[in-house]
Order: structure tokens, then C-alpha cells, then sequence
């Protein structure tokens, strides 16, 4: 009974109030875009502030961002007190005169929305979604008029049920995916570029450095060469030096001696 009651009074409360339908389908648009795996804030704006070319306010719903700085505009609109009636009648007459209604606010809805044009305030395709957060409620109001679709998506208006709404924020969720993924590309492909052309200085400067250590290798043989090859070396005085009597108590590495190079012994020098 309290279950009985608590229905009963959820519908009176839908049937008679407008408002609380508004924050029915805008908790439901919520809990849609909370399980599209879409950031808030980043992928969607709820309840953005748009001005319009007289500077009026108008505040959708939810601005749907697109890749490429591109917006999409999602307004919930709730027709649900013709509905309520239309399935809690009790009569062919009062169910046909229900629908009928249902039928009539839904079109009245997609043209107050097309009126205002959001899609002209954004970077955006050129259609809105209407949101009817109720799924029988669309699928009745499309089964009673096969044209409602049509003639709403001429006004620019796209309607959209919960499951097709959902469909369409998944392919949202992979655009953006596709997006991130070319983004890491493109950065991959830049920092590829960045390495190979220090690399290729790396290699550059490993050129330079080898030809400088063969440069000095020669500089160094030659500058050895200069020390005790020859009559005149710096090896050889130094060497003369020790055999005229000069004291040294070390002794230079027989490489770089030359016997018979060196000064004759004093013996020598007399005969």
C-alpha cells in the first residue's frame, strides 16, 4: 500500500507539476552523462550562460563539446502530464484525447526550441538535440506520429530518447578518444624529430671530437719527435749534459737515448 502511495503521489506530482518534470529530465540527462565516461567541465558544460544577438541569457541545458573547439546544444524537454494521462486512462476516448495531447506538446516543445536557434550562439552543427527523458514517452509519441521526427529534424531538432542519447554520447566519448590518440601522434612524431636531430648532433660532435683526439695524436708525435729526435733534441743536450759530469739522480727511459748520439767520453775525446 505505501509502495501504492508513494507511485500515486510521484505521479500526481509529475501530472501537476512542471517544474518538478524539469528536474526529473535534467536529473536524468545528469545520470546519463555521469556513465558516458565524458568529463564535466571539459567534454560538457552543464547550465552554461549563452547570450543571443540581443543579449538575452539563455541557459541550455548541457553544451556538448565536440573536437575541434566544435559545441553541440542538449535541452531537456519533459512532456509527461499528457503522457501520465495518457496511461493512466481508462477509456478509449479519454486515451485517444491523451496521446492526441501528448502528440501536440512535443510539437510544441521542438518548436519553442528551434526558435531559439542555440546552434548559431556556438561552433556548431547546424541542428539541437531535444532530450525526452522518458523513453515510452518518445516511442508512443513517434508510434501515434510517424512524421514528429522528421518534421522536427527541418527545425533543426534533433529528438532524443535516453538510450538514443546514450548511443550518441558514446560515439562522443570515442571521438574524443580518436582525437587523443591522433594528439599523441602528433607528439610522438615531434619528439621523434626532436631525438633524431640530436642524434644526429651527438654524431656531428663525435666526428669533431675524434678528428681533434687524431689531430693531437699527430700534434703529440710530432711535438715527442721535436723532444729527442735528432742532433739538436732537447733529449739529446739534456743527455750530453749527464755525460759531461752534470749530477742527476734519475735517469731517462732508454727509448729516448740515443747512444750514439750522446757527447764521446773524455777518454775518447783525447785520442
Amino acid at each position: 500500500r505505501r509502495i501504492t502511495d508513494e507511485t500515486n503521489n510521484l505521479t500526481e506530482a509529475i501530472r501537476g507539476n512542471s517544474k518538478v518534470q524539469g528536474d526529473m529530465g535534467e536529473m536524468i540527462l545528469t545520470t546519463i552523462l555521469d556513465h558516458s565516461n565524458l568529463i564535466k567541465g571539459e567534454h560538457y558544460v552543464v547550465q552554461a550562460n549563452l547570450k543571443d544577438e540581443e543579449g538575452n541569457n539563455l541557459r541550455p541545458d548541457v553544451v556538448l563539446n565536440l573536437p575541434n573547439n566544435k559545441q553541440v546544444i542538449i535541452d531537456s524537454k519533459v512532456s509527461l502530464t499528457a503522457y501520465v494521462n495518457y496511461v493512466s486512462a481508462e477509456s478509449e476516448a479519454e486515451s485517444r484525447a491523451a496521446i492526441t495531447a501528448h502528440v501536440a506538446s512535443v510539437r510544441q516543445h521542438v518548436k519553442e526550441l528551434g526558435a531559439k536557434s542555440y546552434q548559431q550562439l556556438l561552433n556548431s552543427p547546424d541542428f539541437v538535440i531535444m532530450f525526452i527523458p522518458n523513453e515510452p514517452a518518445f516511442l508512443d509519441a513517434l508510434k501515434e506520429d510517424n512524421t514528429i521526427w522528421n518534421d522536427a529534424y527541418e527545425k533543426k531538432v534533433i529528438i532524443s530518447s535516453p538510450t538514443n542519447l546514450f548511443a550518441l554520447l558514446k560515439i562522443v566519448d570515442d571521438l574524443w578518444r580518436r582525437d587523443q590518440q591522433n594528439r599523441n601522434a602528433l607528439k610522438i612524431a615531434e619528439e621523434g624529430g626532436k631525438l633524431y636531430d640530436k642524434v644526429v648532433g651527438f654524431v656531428t660532435t663525435m666526428e669533431s671530437v675524434q678528428k681533434n683526439i687524431k689531430n693531437a695524436s699527430e700534434e703529440c708525435e710530432k711535438a715527442i719527435g721535436q723532444l729527442h729526435t735528432g742532433r739538436g733534441s732537447v733529449l739529446r743536450h739534456t743527455e750530453n749534459l749527464k755525460a759531461l759530469g752534470a749530477k742527476a739522480a734519475k735517469q731517462l727511459p732508454e727509448k729516448y737515448i740515443e747512444e750514439e748520439s750522446l757527447l764521446p767520453s773524455p777518454d775518447e775525446a783525447t785520442d
